[in-house]
């Protein structure tokens, strides 16, 4: 698959890929060099993720870039994360902008400095009259968080009295969450080799294809991109309906 999409009628790519970035840390180590050598490969890999997702017509792309449990990795990596993380901000939102790309740092932003919290907000600033692509970063991101932030939000409708219990609807609780507004996930791709979705948008991934790849994440390219969302097209998404009625559906231009 090269190029955007121009047979939509045949073809329906996914609106909205997200990826799990894994393997920059065993890359790094398979090269008998330090971890931290992974991150900054990776972050030449999300470039060319990008580049790819906008040249290609997907209208949002999240990206899993540290989880609420990578806390609890060694305090140095850590540090480099926070360092590598603020430096692409810096470098790359004007690219972004330019590209007409919208940038959205989800997750739970108060944990981090105050420094990067101020750098978050201006990078996000600067993109926010942006109408192409969504990109949405993962950061300090957890899908249980997720859902519990969620459920707080309805608690808290519930006790003013704008909601009855019984009345509490998916959508309500989706709306709490961090993709709000945007397409439902498509197609979940995950880089390294793990069959897992660890602890990644597990209410906005209940229908999205799956795709799991053994290449690292540094290593990811147009290539492999473009082998993720051949495999998503030719399956065939049922939604809990049948063969025959997805086909039912197809044919009167209501799918």
């Amino acid at each position: 698959m090269t190029g955007k999409n121009t047979t939509s009628e045949s073809i329906r790519l996914p609106r909205h890929v997200a990826i799990i970035m894994d393997g920059n840390g065993r890359w790094a180590t398979s090269q008998g060099k330090r971890r931290t050598t992974g991150h900054r490969a990776g972050a030449e890999a999300v470039r060319r993720a990008i580049s790819f997702a906008r040249r290609n017509g997907i209208e949002a792309l999240t990206l899993f870039a540290f989880s609420s449990e990578n806390w609890g990795r060694p305090a140095r990596e850590v540090t480099v994360l926070m360092e590598l993380f603020m430096g692409v901000l810096k470098r790359e939102v004007t690219e972004l902008a330019e590209h007409n790309i919208r940038l959205c740092i989800v997750g739970d932003k108060s944990a981090f400095s105050a420094r990067l919290q101020k750098q978050i907000a201006a990078a996000e600033n600067k993109t926010a009259h942006c109408t192409g692509m969504i990109l949405n970063i993962a950061a300090n991101y957890g899908g249980r968080w997720d859902i519990t932030q969620a459920a707080k939000q309805v608690a808290l409708r519930v006790a003013a009295g704008e909601l009855e219990p019984a009345d509490i609807s998916e959508h309500d609780m989706a709306a709490g969450m961090c993709l709000e507004g945007q397409p439902t996930p498509d197609l979940l791709i995950r880089t390294g080799g793990d069959i897992r979705v660890s602890n990644f948008l597990l209410w906005q991934l209940a229908y999205a294809e799956l795709y799991f790849t053994d290449v690292l994440w540094p290593d990811f390219d147009e290539m492999t991109f473009a082998a993720a969302i051949d495999c998503f097209v030719r399956r065939e998404r049922r939604f809990g309906l049948t063969s025959a009625q997805i086909q039912e559906l197809a044919g009167s231009g209501n799918l």
